[in-house]
Protein backbone atom coordinates (compact mmCIF):
# COMPACT_ATOMS: atom_id res chain seq x y z
CA UNK A 1 0.00 0.00 0.00
CA UNK A 2 1.19 3.55 -0.61
CA UNK A 3 2.17 5.81 2.23
CA UNK A 4 -1.01 7.89 2.16
CA UNK A 5 -0.99 11.13 4.11
CA UNK A 6 -4.52 11.65 5.35
CA UNK A 7 -6.27 14.82 6.34
CA UNK A 8 -8.66 14.78 9.26
CA UNK A 9 -12.16 16.12 9.09
CA UNK A 10 -15.52 15.12 10.45
CA UNK A 11 -17.30 16.78 7.54
CA UNK A 12 -19.13 14.51 5.13
CA UNK A 13 -19.58 15.09 1.43
CA UNK A 14 -23.13 13.87 1.46
CA UNK A 15 -25.70 11.92 3.42
CA UNK A 16 -25.53 8.16 3.56
CA UNK A 17 -27.02 6.61 0.47
CA UNK A 18 -29.78 4.08 0.87
CA UNK A 19 -29.37 0.72 -0.76
CA UNK A 20 -30.58 0.80 -4.33
CA UNK A 21 -34.12 -0.42 -4.72
CA UNK A 22 -34.04 -2.28 -8.01
CA UNK A 23 -37.26 -1.87 -9.94
CA UNK A 24 -38.24 -3.89 -12.99
CA UNK A 25 -36.60 -2.38 -16.02
CA UNK A 26 -39.98 -1.88 -17.66
CA UNK A 27 -40.81 0.67 -14.96
CA UNK A 28 -37.75 2.78 -15.61
CA UNK A 29 -37.12 5.99 -17.47
CA UNK A 30 -39.43 7.56 -20.00
CA UNK A 31 -38.00 9.29 -23.00
CA UNK A 32 -37.83 13.04 -22.95
CA UNK A 33 -36.22 15.80 -24.94
CA UNK A 34 -34.87 19.25 -24.09
CA UNK A 35 -33.72 20.69 -20.81
CA UNK A 36 -37.27 21.23 -19.55
CA UNK A 37 -38.53 17.73 -20.34
CA UNK A 38 -40.14 15.60 -17.69
CA UNK A 39 -40.69 11.86 -17.38
CA UNK A 40 -43.82 10.70 -19.18
CA UNK A 41 -46.65 9.05 -17.31
CA UNK A 42 -46.36 5.92 -19.42
CA UNK A 43 -43.02 4.22 -18.79
CA UNK A 44 -41.47 2.65 -21.89
CA UNK A 45 -41.45 -1.10 -22.21
CA UNK A 46 -38.10 -2.87 -22.10
CA UNK A 47 -37.29 -4.82 -25.25
CA UNK A 48 -34.36 -7.13 -24.55
CA UNK A 49 -33.78 -7.64 -28.27
CA UNK A 50 -33.15 -3.93 -28.88
CA UNK A 51 -29.57 -2.74 -28.55
CA UNK A 52 -28.50 -0.06 -26.08
CA UNK A 53 -26.23 2.44 -27.85
CA UNK A 54 -23.52 3.76 -25.51
CA UNK A 55 -21.26 6.74 -26.13
CA UNK A 56 -18.36 5.94 -23.81
CA UNK A 57 -15.64 8.33 -22.72
CA UNK A 58 -14.15 5.50 -20.73
CA UNK A 59 -11.68 3.26 -22.50
CA UNK A 60 -12.58 0.17 -24.50
CA UNK A 61 -10.14 -1.93 -22.45
CA UNK A 62 -12.17 -1.15 -19.34
CA UNK A 63 -15.70 -0.89 -20.67
CA UNK A 64 -15.90 -3.73 -23.19
CA UNK A 65 -15.63 -6.56 -20.60
CA UNK A 66 -18.14 -4.75 -18.38
CA UNK A 67 -20.72 -4.37 -21.13
CA UNK A 68 -20.24 -7.95 -22.25
CA UNK A 69 -21.08 -8.95 -18.70
CA UNK A 70 -24.22 -6.80 -18.80
CA UNK A 71 -25.36 -8.53 -22.00
CA UNK A 72 -24.63 -11.96 -20.54
CA UNK A 73 -26.65 -11.23 -17.39
CA UNK A 74 -29.59 -9.41 -19.00
CA UNK A 75 -29.69 -10.55 -22.62
CA UNK A 76 -29.69 -6.90 -23.76
CA UNK A 77 -27.25 -6.25 -26.63
CA UNK A 78 -24.98 -3.21 -26.51
CA UNK A 79 -23.35 -1.11 -29.22
CA UNK A 80 -20.55 1.23 -28.16
CA UNK A 81 -18.85 4.28 -29.60
CA UNK A 82 -15.60 5.04 -27.76
CA UNK A 83 -13.82 8.38 -27.62
CA UNK A 84 -12.57 11.22 -25.47
CA UNK A 85 -15.05 12.20 -22.75
CA UNK A 86 -15.23 15.90 -23.65
CA UNK A 87 -15.22 15.27 -27.40
CA UNK A 88 -18.08 12.77 -27.16
CA UNK A 89 -20.09 15.20 -25.05
CA UNK A 90 -19.56 17.88 -27.69
CA UNK A 91 -20.51 15.39 -30.41
CA UNK A 92 -23.75 14.54 -28.62
CA UNK A 93 -24.63 18.21 -28.27
CA UNK A 94 -23.95 18.70 -31.98
CA UNK A 95 -26.07 15.68 -32.92
CA UNK A 96 -28.96 16.76 -30.72
CA UNK A 97 -32.23 14.96 -31.41
CA UNK A 98 -30.61 13.11 -34.32
CA UNK A 99 -28.22 11.23 -32.03
CA UNK A 100 -28.42 7.45 -31.97
CA UNK A 101 -27.07 7.32 -28.40
CA UNK A 102 -29.15 5.90 -25.57
CA UNK A 103 -26.70 6.60 -22.76
CA UNK A 104 -23.53 8.58 -22.23
CA UNK A 105 -20.84 7.18 -19.94
CA UNK A 106 -18.22 9.83 -19.19
CA UNK A 107 -15.23 10.01 -16.90
CA UNK A 108 -15.81 13.35 -15.22
CA UNK A 109 -18.62 15.51 -13.86
CA UNK A 110 -17.61 18.52 -15.94
CA UNK A 111 -18.51 16.83 -19.20
CA UNK A 112 -21.67 15.40 -17.63
CA UNK A 113 -22.69 18.87 -16.50
CA UNK A 114 -22.02 20.41 -19.91
CA UNK A 115 -24.15 17.73 -21.54
CA UNK A 116 -26.92 18.24 -19.02
CA UNK A 117 -26.83 22.03 -19.44
CA UNK A 118 -27.42 21.50 -23.16
CA UNK A 119 -30.62 19.56 -22.38
CA UNK A 120 -29.19 16.21 -23.50
CA UNK A 121 -29.78 14.24 -20.28
CA UNK A 122 -33.19 12.83 -19.38
CA UNK A 123 -34.48 12.88 -15.77
CA UNK A 124 -33.47 9.86 -13.70
CA UNK A 125 -36.03 7.75 -11.82
CA UNK A 126 -35.75 7.55 -8.04
CA UNK A 127 -34.56 3.93 -8.22
CA UNK A 128 -31.33 5.23 -9.75
CA UNK A 129 -30.84 8.64 -8.14
CA UNK A 130 -31.66 7.46 -4.61
CA UNK A 131 -28.82 4.95 -4.76
CA UNK A 132 -26.17 7.71 -4.87
CA UNK A 133 -25.62 10.64 -2.45
CA UNK A 134 -26.91 13.91 -3.90
CA UNK A 135 -23.45 15.51 -4.00
CA UNK A 136 -22.36 12.94 -6.61
CA UNK A 137 -25.25 13.40 -9.03
CA UNK A 138 -27.80 15.81 -10.46
CA UNK A 139 -31.46 15.27 -11.28
CA UNK A 140 -30.51 14.10 -14.76
CA UNK A 141 -27.20 12.25 -14.40
CA UNK A 142 -25.60 10.10 -11.75
CA UNK A 143 -22.11 9.27 -10.65
CA UNK A 144 -21.17 5.63 -11.08
CA UNK A 145 -17.78 5.60 -9.32
CA UNK A 146 -15.67 8.17 -7.49
CA UNK A 147 -12.07 9.23 -7.86
CA UNK A 148 -10.14 11.55 -5.56
CA UNK A 149 -7.57 14.02 -6.80
CA UNK A 150 -4.25 13.60 -5.01
CA UNK A 151 -0.67 14.81 -5.11
CA UNK A 152 1.75 12.13 -6.23
CA UNK A 153 5.19 12.73 -4.75
CA UNK A 154 8.70 11.33 -4.86
CA UNK A 155 9.67 10.56 -1.23
CA UNK A 156 13.35 10.39 -2.20
CA UNK A 157 13.24 14.09 -3.06
CA UNK A 158 10.27 15.35 -1.03
CA UNK A 159 9.75 14.05 2.54
CA UNK A 160 6.09 13.49 3.33
CA UNK A 161 6.03 16.37 5.83
CA UNK A 162 7.17 18.75 3.08
CA UNK A 163 4.52 17.77 0.52
CA UNK A 164 2.26 20.78 -0.15
CA UNK A 165 -1.01 20.71 1.77
CA UNK A 166 -2.77 22.78 -0.91
CA UNK A 167 -2.48 22.93 -4.68
CA UNK A 168 -2.14 26.70 -4.28
CA UNK A 169 1.37 26.08 -2.94
CA UNK A 170 2.49 24.48 -6.20
CA UNK A 171 3.30 27.87 -7.72
CA UNK A 172 6.00 28.44 -5.09
CA UNK A 173 9.45 28.90 -6.69
CA UNK A 174 10.67 25.88 -4.73
CA UNK A 175 8.73 23.67 -7.15
CA UNK A 176 9.86 25.36 -10.36
CA UNK A 177 10.03 22.76 -13.10
CA UNK A 178 9.12 19.96 -10.68
CA UNK A 179 5.29 19.72 -10.85
CA UNK A 180 3.62 17.54 -13.47
CA UNK A 181 0.09 18.24 -14.78
CA UNK A 182 -2.11 17.01 -17.64
CA UNK A 183 -4.10 20.05 -18.82
CA UNK A 184 -5.73 18.28 -21.79
CA UNK A 185 -7.02 15.49 -19.54
CA UNK A 186 -10.67 15.58 -18.50
CA UNK A 187 -9.96 15.02 -14.82
CA UNK A 188 -7.61 18.02 -14.70
CA UNK A 189 -10.16 20.15 -16.54
CA UNK A 190 -12.90 19.21 -14.07
CA UNK A 191 -10.53 20.06 -11.21
CA UNK A 192 -9.93 23.49 -12.75
CA UNK A 193 -13.68 23.97 -13.14
CA UNK A 194 -14.07 23.17 -9.44
CA UNK A 195 -11.46 25.82 -8.64
CA UNK A 196 -13.42 28.33 -10.71
CA UNK A 197 -16.64 27.53 -8.83
CA UNK A 198 -14.98 27.57 -5.40
CA UNK A 199 -12.47 30.44 -5.85
CA UNK A 200 -13.68 32.45 -8.83
CA UNK A 201 -12.27 32.88 -12.33
CA UNK A 202 -9.69 35.53 -11.46
CA UNK A 203 -8.03 33.46 -8.74
CA UNK A 204 -8.10 30.33 -10.88
CA UNK A 205 -6.56 32.09 -13.88
CA UNK A 206 -3.87 33.51 -11.60
CA UNK A 207 -3.08 30.00 -10.32
CA UNK A 208 -2.91 28.57 -13.83
CA UNK A 209 -0.65 31.40 -14.95
CA UNK A 210 1.50 30.74 -11.89
CA UNK A 211 1.85 27.11 -12.93
CA UNK A 212 2.90 28.18 -16.42
CA UNK A 213 5.39 30.69 -15.01
CA UNK A 214 6.74 28.00 -12.67
CA UNK A 215 7.51 25.76 -15.66
CA UNK A 216 5.08 22.97 -14.78
CA UNK A 217 5.82 19.78 -16.71
CA UNK A 218 2.97 19.01 -19.11
CA UNK A 219 1.84 15.45 -19.85
CA UNK A 220 -1.09 13.97 -21.71
CA UNK A 221 -2.17 11.36 -19.16
CA UNK A 222 -2.33 10.78 -15.41
CA UNK A 223 -0.42 7.52 -15.83
CA UNK A 224 2.49 9.38 -17.43
CA UNK A 225 2.59 11.77 -14.48
CA UNK A 226 2.61 8.87 -12.03
CA UNK A 227 5.49 7.23 -13.88
CA UNK A 228 7.48 10.48 -14.08
CA UNK A 229 7.20 10.97 -10.32
CA UNK A 230 8.04 7.32 -9.76
CA UNK A 231 11.18 7.74 -11.87
CA UNK A 232 12.16 10.96 -10.09
CA UNK A 233 11.97 13.17 -13.18
CA UNK A 234 9.19 15.16 -11.47
CA UNK A 235 8.97 15.66 -7.73
CA UNK A 236 5.21 16.21 -7.58
CA UNK A 237 2.22 15.55 -9.82
CA UNK A 238 -1.55 15.94 -9.85
CA UNK A 239 -3.38 12.68 -10.61
CA UNK A 240 -6.41 10.61 -9.60
CA UNK A 241 -5.83 8.22 -6.71
CA UNK A 242 -6.50 4.98 -8.55
CA UNK A 243 -3.57 5.32 -10.93
CA UNK A 244 -1.26 4.33 -8.10
CA UNK A 245 -3.28 1.19 -7.37
CA UNK A 246 -3.46 0.15 -11.01
CA UNK A 247 0.33 0.28 -11.26
CA UNK A 248 0.76 -1.52 -7.96
CA UNK A 249 -1.44 -4.35 -9.24
CA UNK A 250 0.88 -4.68 -12.25
CA UNK A 251 4.32 -4.43 -10.66
CA UNK A 252 3.79 -4.80 -6.91
CA UNK A 253 3.57 -1.98 -4.38
CA UNK A 254 7.02 -2.82 -3.06
CA UNK A 255 8.48 -1.98 -6.47
CA UNK A 256 7.06 1.55 -6.58
CA UNK A 257 8.73 4.72 -5.39
CA UNK A 258 5.88 7.20 -5.95
CA UNK A 259 3.51 7.84 -3.03
CA UNK A 260 0.21 9.70 -2.57
CA UNK A 261 -0.87 12.64 -0.43
CA UNK A 262 -4.32 14.13 0.09
CA UNK A 263 -4.46 17.89 0.51
CA UNK A 264 -6.12 19.75 3.37
CA UNK A 265 -9.91 19.73 3.82
CA UNK A 266 -11.67 22.10 1.44
CA UNK A 267 -8.75 22.30 -0.99
CA UNK A 268 -9.49 21.80 -4.69
CA UNK A 269 -6.57 19.39 -4.80
CA UNK A 270 -8.71 16.73 -3.15
CA UNK A 271 -11.76 17.12 -5.36
CA UNK A 272 -13.77 13.91 -5.49
CA UNK A 273 -14.93 13.63 -9.08
CA UNK A 274 -17.04 10.89 -10.63
CA UNK A 275 -17.32 8.79 -13.69
CA UNK A 276 -21.00 9.16 -14.49
CA UNK A 277 -23.80 8.27 -16.83
CA UNK A 278 -27.04 9.66 -18.14
CA UNK A 279 -29.83 8.48 -20.41
CA UNK A 280 -29.97 10.66 -23.50
CA UNK A 281 -33.09 12.78 -23.89
CA UNK A 282 -34.95 11.56 -26.96
CA UNK A 283 -33.31 8.13 -26.78
CA UNK A 284 -34.88 5.45 -28.98
CA UNK A 285 -34.39 2.94 -26.17
CA UNK A 286 -34.71 4.79 -22.84
CA UNK A 287 -35.77 1.67 -20.94
CA UNK A 288 -32.70 -0.23 -22.07
CA UNK A 289 -30.46 2.73 -21.33
CA UNK A 290 -31.90 3.16 -17.85
CA UNK A 291 -31.56 -0.58 -17.22
CA UNK A 292 -27.83 -0.34 -17.98
CA UNK A 293 -27.32 2.69 -15.71
CA UNK A 294 -29.21 0.95 -12.92
CA UNK A 295 -27.17 -2.23 -13.42
CA UNK A 296 -23.92 -0.26 -13.04
CA UNK A 297 -25.11 0.80 -9.57
CA UNK A 298 -25.93 -2.69 -8.38
CA UNK A 299 -23.60 -3.85 -5.57
CA UNK A 300 -22.07 -6.63 -7.66
CA UNK A 301 -21.16 -4.21 -10.46
CA UNK A 302 -19.88 -1.62 -8.01
CA UNK A 303 -17.62 -4.31 -6.53
CA UNK A 304 -16.37 -5.06 -10.03
CA UNK A 305 -15.34 -1.42 -10.39
CA UNK A 306 -13.52 -1.53 -7.04
CA UNK A 307 -11.69 -4.71 -8.02
CA UNK A 308 -10.86 -3.68 -11.59
CA UNK A 309 -10.34 0.09 -11.39
CA UNK A 310 -9.71 0.79 -7.67
CA UNK A 311 -12.22 3.64 -7.81
CA UNK A 312 -14.59 4.47 -4.97
CA UNK A 313 -18.01 2.79 -5.06
CA UNK A 314 -20.90 5.22 -4.66
CA UNK A 315 -23.55 2.91 -3.22
CA UNK A 316 -23.85 1.89 0.39
CA UNK A 317 -22.62 -1.54 1.40
CA UNK A 318 -19.65 -1.80 -0.99
CA UNK A 319 -16.24 -1.24 0.58
CA UNK A 320 -13.69 1.15 -0.91
CA UNK A 321 -10.33 -0.15 -2.14
CA UNK A 322 -8.02 -1.12 0.71
CA UNK A 323 -5.61 1.54 1.88
CA UNK A 324 -7.48 4.70 0.87
CA UNK A 325 -9.29 7.05 3.27
CA UNK A 326 -13.02 6.41 3.46
CA UNK A 327 -14.90 8.60 1.02
CA UNK A 328 -16.68 10.55 3.75
CA UNK A 329 -13.28 11.73 5.07
CA UNK A 330 -12.02 13.01 1.72
CA UNK A 331 -13.19 16.61 1.78
CA UNK A 332 -12.54 18.70 -1.27
CA UNK A 333 -14.11 22.08 -2.09
CA UNK A 334 -17.63 22.58 -0.75
CA UNK A 335 -19.39 22.42 -4.09
CA UNK A 336 -21.81 20.04 -5.75
CA UNK A 337 -20.49 18.20 -8.78
CA UNK A 338 -23.59 19.32 -10.65
CA UNK A 339 -22.03 22.81 -10.61
CA UNK A 340 -19.14 21.72 -12.85
CA UNK A 341 -21.04 22.34 -16.07
CA UNK A 342 -19.00 25.16 -17.59
CA UNK A 343 -16.40 22.99 -19.30
CA UNK A 344 -16.23 25.37 -22.31
CA UNK A 345 -15.25 28.23 -19.98
CA UNK A 346 -12.50 26.10 -18.48
CA UNK A 347 -11.16 25.08 -21.88
CA UNK A 348 -11.08 28.73 -22.92
CA UNK A 349 -9.18 29.67 -19.77
CA UNK A 350 -6.63 26.89 -20.30
CA UNK A 351 -6.13 28.04 -23.84
CA UNK A 352 -5.75 31.67 -22.75
CA UNK A 353 -2.83 30.80 -20.45
CA UNK A 354 -1.22 28.52 -23.02
CA UNK A 355 -1.90 25.13 -21.42
CA UNK A 356 -3.91 23.70 -24.33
Amino acid sequence: MPHVRRTRSSARLGGAAGLAVILPAALLLAACSGSTSESSDAAPTLDTTESVVVYSGRSEDLVAPLLERFTTETGIPVEVRYGDTAELAAQLIEEGDASSADIYFGQDAGAMGALDAAGMCAPLPDAISDAVPAVYRSENWTGITGRARVIAYDPKQVPVEEVPTSVLQLTDPRWKGQVAIAPTNGSFQAFVTAMRVAMGDDATREWLQGMVDNDAQVFEKNSQIRDAVDAGTAQLGLINHYYWYQKAAEVGAENMNVQLAFTEPGDAGTLVNVAGACVIAGSDNPAGGAALVEWMLEPETQQWFVDETFEYPLVEGVAAPAGVPVLSDVTGPDIALAELEDLPGTLAMLQDVGLT
